[in-house]
């Protein structure tokens, strides 16, 4: 097959569909030899996938296309017109929010959550309009799509109307080679010399966004755990800017306790597996999640997970993590007490995460995948 992926959705490798992008590509390079992979990609992020270099085929976009409705507009203008003159078999586009009118091949998008239905404010006017209303219209003219849970596949039928007959649940999965319990002394030591994490922490990875992943709840139950219990915990809270960061630093300034939480910025891909050997318990108390991969990361790495069940989480984290109402923030307080105050908790939570994490798996997803553009292929010609 020629195979067509367009990368422009990674937020320069910042986001959740970033790492799919990127863990997605890296399980495909075995299929390469067979395979014909043409990766789309903006200039600047090229050295980003220099894991496929000379595996796979870049076709370099413009950064003047970067801005988003630029993006857009190249999506349904240029794209069409590249696929078709690299005589693509299938084209993938790993995000609703680029999914092409045109169909100068057979379309296949990921869609990772449906959260503007879920979540009043996730975004401006504009973009709520969009995912509300034109992702609508876009995602019926998809030949197939892939959907990363069972819960935005019953998402997509319930606010798209999509039958499950071009529908597949293809879960996200880990690397792990690089999410794998380590050496806890030697991160814990560099944890203090990079973030000054000199004491026991909770970690949240997560890009700073208010108020969909819920940091601001997760910080006035922070302070409520520490005015309670006197623990000398620490809060550290890893992630880039996004929409309504400002609401997160306003909450952590003014908590009696800012002087125990710690924003770390963006953790590299480099510095994240290490970052969890230092982790003493990580939280995730996002309000909806498509999918959730940094529980999974956590578990993965022998670290022990509090978190919602919201959207996704659910299923992801079935019955390995303690789990919390994200909007109860004394139910959150109180699971950082338990966690903080019992290392046999934390034993009994870090091995049910370890045995969780193995169901998933992207060397599998990659098959399956794969075998989605093949359908995609099949139904043009029907």
């Amino acid at each position: 097959m020629k195979i067509g992926f367009t990368t422009s959705v990674i937020q320069r490798g910042k986001t959740g569909v970033a790492q799919y992008v990127f863990a997605l590509l890296r399980a495909m390079l075995p299929h390469a030899a067979k395979h014909e992979f043409n990766l789309f990609i903006f200039e600047e992020d090229l050295p980003l996938f220099d894991f496929a270099k000379g595996k796979m085929n870049f076709v370099t976009v413009a950064e003047k296309f970067r801005p988003a409705v630029k993006n857009v507009l190249w999506h349904q203008t240029e794209l069409p017109k590249l696929a078709k003159k690299l005589n693509l078999d299938v084209l993938h586009v790993p995000s609703y929010r680029r999914m092409l009118w045109r169909a100068p091949c057979p379309l296949v998008a990921t869609i990772h959550d449906l959260a503007p239905f879920h979540i009043t404010g996730k975004y401006d006017w504009k973009r709520m309009i969009y995912g509300r209303v034109i992702v609508k219209r876009l995602a019926r003219r998809q030949y197939e799509i892939i959907a990363v849970s069972e819960n935005t596949a019953r998402d997509l039928q319930t606010f798209f109307g999509l039958g499950r007959d071009r529908v597949s649940v293809v879960w996200n999965g880990i690397d792990h080679r690089r999410f794998a319990p380590g050496d806890v002394g030697a991160a814990k030591k560099s944890a203090v010399e990079k973030w000054k994490l000199d004491r026991p922490f909770f970690l949240f990875v997560s890009r700073l966004e208010h108020p969909g992943k819920n940091h601001v709840r997760l910080i006035e139950a922070f302070n409520q755990f520490k005015a309670t219990t006197k623990s000398d915990w620490l809060l550290a809270l890893g992630g880039s800017d996004w929409h309504g960061a400002e609401a997160i630093y306003a909450a952590a300034k003014s908590s009696p306790f800012a002087a125990d939480i710690r924003f770390l910025g963006f953790v590299s891909d480099a510095a994240l597996p290490e970052l969890y050997h230092a982790t003493d318990v990580f939280i995730y108390p996002s309000l909806f999640e498509g999918f959730g991969f940094p529980p999974i990361e956590a578990m993965a790495s022998g670290v022990p997970v509090i978190s919602s069940t919201r959207g996704s989480l659910r299923e992801v984290v079935a019955d390995a993590a303690l789990t919390v109402e994200p909007e109860d923030i004394s139910d959150i307080a109180g699971a950082l007490a338990k966690m903080a105050g019992s290392a046999d908790e934390r034993d009994r939570w870090r091995a049910k995460g370890l045995v969780n994490a193995r169901r998933f798996d992207w060397n599998e997803n990659a098959a399956q995948t794969l075998a989605i553009y093949q359908r995609a292929i099949q139904r043009r010609k029907s």
